[in-house]
C-alpha cells in the first residue's frame, strides 16, 4: 500500500516521511504521482479542507490511472495557527493570512504587533491540524492534533518553517524553531494528528508497514 500526500510544500513533506518513517517509506507527494492539480479550499474548518483534498486528489488520479488507485491511500492534511487574542486569526487562513505571497517574517512580524501590550496569559495560542485519509474503498478517515502554546515577544529559531519562529512553548523555555527535528515531531499537532491516523489505518488493515 503506498501512500500519496496531497502537498507541493516540501518542508511539511519532509516532516511527514520522518514521523511516519517507522509505519511506511512508501510516501510519495501527489506532484509525484501525477496529480499536479489545483484544489479550492473551501471549507470553513481544518476538517473540511483536509477532506476536500484527499477526495479530490484521489478522485483525480482513480479517474487517470484505475489500477494504480486499487493500491493507494490518498491523505492530506490542513493546518494552522489560531491565536486566542486574535479571535482565533489566521485559523484556516493561515497559509493566505497577508496574501498568500507574504512572506512568513512578514506575517510572523504582523502578529507580534498585533499582540503589543498583551499580557503572557493573554497570548494562548495553538497549532492545529486535521489529517484525512481517503482510502481505496470510498471510505474517508479524519483526525485532529493540537500543540498548546504562546506567541513571543520576537522571531526566535531558524529549526522550523511558517510560524514556529514566533509560537513559544512555556514547558521547554523555546519556540518550536527552536527546538530539535525529533522534539518537534513528537510535540506537534502533525505529529499527533499523524500517529493517531497510522493507528487507525493499522486497525482497518489499510497499511503495510515497511
Amino acid at each position: 500500500m503506498k501512500i500519496v500526500f496531497a502537498t507541493g510544500n516540501k518542508d511539511k513533506l519532509r516532516e511527514i516521511r520522518e514521523i511516519l518513517g517507522d509505519i511506511t517509506d512508501n510516501i510519495i507527494s501527489m506532484k509525484e504521482a501525477g496529480a499536479d492539480i489545483d484544489i479550492d479550499e473551501n471549507g470553513t474548518t481544518f476538517e473540511e479542507n483536509s477532506k476536500i483534498k484527499a477526495v479530490e486528489v484521489a478522485r483525480y488520479i482513480k479517474d487517470k490511472d484505475p489500477e494504480y488507485a486499487a493500491d493507494m491511500i490518498v491523505m492530506s492534511d490542513d493546518s494552522g495557527l489560531e491565536v486566542d487574542a486574535l479571535n482565533k486569526e489566521p485559523g484556516i487562513y493561515s497559509a493566505r493570512y497577508l496574501g498568500k505571497d507574504t512572506s512568513y517574517t512578514e506575517k510572523n512580524n504582523n502578529i507580534i504587533q498585533r499582540l503589543e501590550g498583551v499580557p503572557d496569559d493573554k497570548r494562548t495560542a495553538r497549532f492545529v491540524c486535521a489529517v484525512s485519509a481517503a482510502l481505496p474503498n470510498g471510505e474517508v478517515l479524519t483526525v485532529r492534533g493540537t500543540m498548546e502554546g504562546r506567541i513571543g515577544y520576537e522571531i526566535a529559531g531558524e529549526n522550523g518553517f511558517g510560524y514556529d519562529p514566533i509560537f513559544f512553548l512555556p514547558e521547554l523555555g523555546k519556540t518550536s524553531a527552536e527546538i530539535s527535528e525529533e522534539e518537534k515531531n513528537e510535540l506537534s499537532h502533525r505529529g499527533k494528528a499523524l500517529r493517531m491516523m497510522a493507528a487507525k489505518l493499522r486497525e482497518t488493515g489499510d497499511i503495510i508497514d515497511a
